[in-house]
C-alpha cells in the first residue's frame, strides 16, 4: 500500500509540477500528517525533492527529474488495457494512436502481463450504444475534439428538436462526453454552459478565436449536475395507475428506474396488482409508453390520460374489429 502511495506521489509532482501538502492529501486520500512523512522518505530515498513555505509554497522535484519507474501490477496493466476503447478512439480520430500506444504498452510489459493483456482482450468487449438504437453519425467529431483540445471557438449550423429547428451558433468547446453510444459537447454560448448533441451538428466552421473555460470548470463535475438537472426537469407530472405483476416485469425491459422504484415500491393487493403513483414526462409521452403494456396496466388518473387511452384503445378496438 505504502509502495504505491509513495510511487503516486513522485508521479504527481513529476506530471503537474508544485503541489501543496492540502492537495496532494486530497489526491492520495490520505491526511496531510501522511503526506509529510511520505515526502520525508522519499526525501531519504534519494528523490531530488524540496519544499517552500508560504502562500505560493509547495513540494516540487529538482528541475528536470523524471522517474524511470514503470513497474505495473497485474492489476494495473489489465485495467489499461480493459480501458482501450477501439470504437470512441477511432471517432475521435485517435485509432491509429490508441494501436500504437498498446503496441508500447505490450512492449514494455514482462511476458506474464502481456499474456494477461491480450487475454483481456479477447474476454471483454465494450458495446457503448443501447439496444434497438443506432449510434449517431458524428462525421465533426473530430472538429470538435481538436476545438476543445485547442481552445478554439467553433461556428456551427445546429438541427435541435423545436422550433427554429435549424440554428447557428458559436460556441465555445469546453468538454466531451460520451453517453450511452452519443456524442455531446459541453459548451459556452451567450456566456452560458450548454450541451449540444454532436450527431445534430450540421455544418462547422473553425474559428481563430482562443478562449479560456470557465474559472473552476470541471467537466465530470458538470455532466453529474447537468444529469440531475435534466432528470429532475424531465418529470413533468404523475399518474395514477393498478398494474399487474406481469405488467411490472415488461416495465423493467423499458421505463426508467424512478418509474420502477415507484411500481415496486406499491405493495401487490389481493389480485396481485399493484396501485402505484408514477413520474411522467407528459401525457403523450405517458400515453405511448403505458399502451406498450396492453391490458396489465390501467390508468386511474388523470383522467385526460385515462380518456386518451380508452381512445387509443377504442380505435385499435375498431381498427381489428
Amino acid at each position: 500500500m505504502r509502495a504505491g502511495r509513495l510511487l503516486s506521489l513522485l508521479l504527481l509532482l513529476q506530471n503537474r509540477g508544485r503541489m501543496t501538502a492540502d492537495e496532494l492529501a486530497a489526491e492520495l486520500e490520505v491526511s496531510v500528517r501522511t503526506v509529510y512523512r511520505d515526502v520525508q522518505a522519499l526525501s531519504a530515498a534519494g528523490i531530488p525533492l524540496y519544499g517552500e513555505a508560504g502562500h505560493a509554497g509547495g513540494y516540487s522535484l529538482l528541475d528536470g527529474y523524471r522517474t524511470r519507474l514503470t513497474g505495473l501490477t497485474a492489476d494495473e496493466a489489465q485495467t489499461l488495457f480493459l480501458a482501450g476503447l477501439p470504437g470512441p478512439a477511432a471517432e475521435l480520430g485517435l485509432g491509429p494512436v490508441l494501436a500504437a500506444a498498446e503496441l508500447k504498452l505490450e512492449a514494455a510489459l514482462p511476458a506474464g502481463l502481456r499474456e494477461q493483456g491480450r487475454r483481456i482482450r479477447e474476454c471483454f468487449h465494450l458495446d457503448a450504444p443501447g439496444w434497438y438504437r443506432e449510434a449517431d453519425e458524428v462525421p465533426h467529431l473530430p472538429a470538435v475534439a481538436a476545438a476543445v483540445w485547442e481552445r478554439r471557438a467553433v461556428r456551427v449550423r445546429y438541427r435541435r428538436w423545436y422550433d427554429p429547428q435549424v440554428v447557428e451558433r458559436r460556441l465555445e468547446p469546453c468538454g466531451i462526453v460520451l453517453k450511452a453510444g452519443r456524442w455531446y459537447v459541453v459548451a459556452r454560448t451567450d456566456s452560458e454552459l450548454r450541451t449540444y448533441r454532436i450527431g445534430q451538428i450540421l455544418v462547422l466552421d473553425p474559428l481563430d478565436e482562443p478562449f479560456d473555460p470557465p474559472a473552476g470548470f470541471d467537466l465530470a463535475r458538470h455532466w453529474q449536475a447537468h444529469s440531475a438537472s435534466l432528470q429532475d426537469r424531465l418529470w413533468q407530472g404523475e399518474a395514477e395507475i393498478r398494474i399487474s405483476q406481469a405488467g411490472l416485469d415488461r416495465l423493467r425491459d423499458f421505463a426508467p428506474q424512478a418509474v420502477l422504484d415507484a411500481v415496486s415500491r406499491a405493495e401487490p393487493g389481493p389480485d396481485g396488482h399493484r396501485h402505484a403513483t408514477v413520474p411522467v414526462e407528459s401525457l403523450t409521452h405517458a400515453e405511448s409508453e403505458l399502451l406498450r403494456l396492453g391490458p396489465e396496466v390501467e390508468v386511474l388518473a388523470p383522467a385526460e390520460l385515462r380518456e386518451r387511452i380508452a381512445a387509443s384503445t377504442r380505435a385499435m378496438a375498431a381498427l381489428y374489429a
